[in-house]
């Protein structure tokens, strides 16, 4: 039988297209993300935690749990991870990036893994940009579900962290859109049609906390 994550679990994490979006989140994760630069003074990496709510975890568990011991061994974990990965390269590993502007997209990850303790789901992967980033001009992170179906929440600024000497020479603002403002800012657009569209519009950036790294020339 067919796990019933792909139709359920994973549709709600990843919001698939099949799933349909919603204007509030129902799975929750807090979030990690590290933002690397290299010697070459050029962004190398993105290391991303994610740990999810108890209410979503236990039902991955159950889904997972091949063996029925109501636990996750290795193969089963991996097997969580792999799923994820694949499934979230339509949604480009929940991964924004701009600089200056300009979008950039991130190459498929090569470390990605997944944990379970104190009842909770950890996934721990790391993202490459597609092209190279010199730390120069306006550089913009964020983590976020385009469909608003999963809630990716950076509790404190210090859960966004730059990783490297090269970031020395830039200056770093957390931004963290507040949701009111931004719904009586969008209400021409944030229509009934507009919420139960999942494919095509990336609403979810209106509400998500991102890094700004402004580095001069």
């Amino acid at each position: 039988m067919k796990k019933h994550f792909s139709l359920l679990t994973l549709a709600a994490i990843l919001a698939l297209p099949s799933a349909p979006a919603h204007a509030h989140p129902h799975v929750f994760a807090e979030a990690r993300l590290e933002v690397v630069a290299g010697a070459n003074n050029t962004v190398t990496e993105l290391r991303n935690v994610w740990r999810f709510d108890e209410v979503f975890s236990s039902s991955v568990l159950m889904d997972f749990d091949k063996n029925g011991d109501l636990k996750l061994d290795h193969s089963e974990l991996q097997d969580i991870a792999n799923t994820i990965r694949s499934s979230l390269a339509d949604y480009g590993y929940f991964t924004f990036i701009t600089a200056s502007g300009a979008t950039i997209k991130v190459n498929k990850p090569e470390v990605f893994n997944a944990d379970f303790k104190d009842n909770k789901l950890l996934v721990f992967f790391i993202v490459k940009p597609e092209k190279p980033i010199p730390l120069k001009g306006n550089l913009s992170f964020g983590v976020h579900d385009p469909t608003l179906y999963t809630s990716i929440d950076f509790k404190s600024d210090s859960d966004l962290v730059e990783v490297g000497n090269g970031w020395q020479k830039c200056k770093r603002t957390v931004i963290r859109p507040n949701p009111d403002e931004v719904i009586k800012q969008n209400q021409g657009m944030l229509t009934e049609a507009f919420f139960n569209d999942p494919t095509g519009t990336d609403y979810g950036k209106l509400f998500a906390v991102r890094l700004d790294l402004a580095c001069g020339n």
